[in-house]
């Protein structure tokens, strides 16, 4: 497992909380507070979209 560097956990409105991190390698991760164990892995770039569509309001299925 690589060693992440996972920031503070957001929550969306409801009680779904995820945490996001980044190894060395610039790689990024998302996962499920509480379960950083099972994570999804992309580029950087490839997060931070997401991360803008959740926050935009664009995949709130996802939370």
């Amino acid at each position: 497992m690589p060693e992440i560097d996972w920031q503070e956990p957001f929550c969306g409105e409801g009680a779904n909380c995820f945490r996001l991190g980044v190894d060395d390698d610039g790689n990024a991760y998302i996962a499920v507070a509480g379960h950083e164990d099972h994570y999804l892995t992309d580029t950087r770039d490839a997060l931070r979209n997401l991360i803008r569509d959740i926050k935009a309001g664009k995949a709130d299925h996802l939370l």
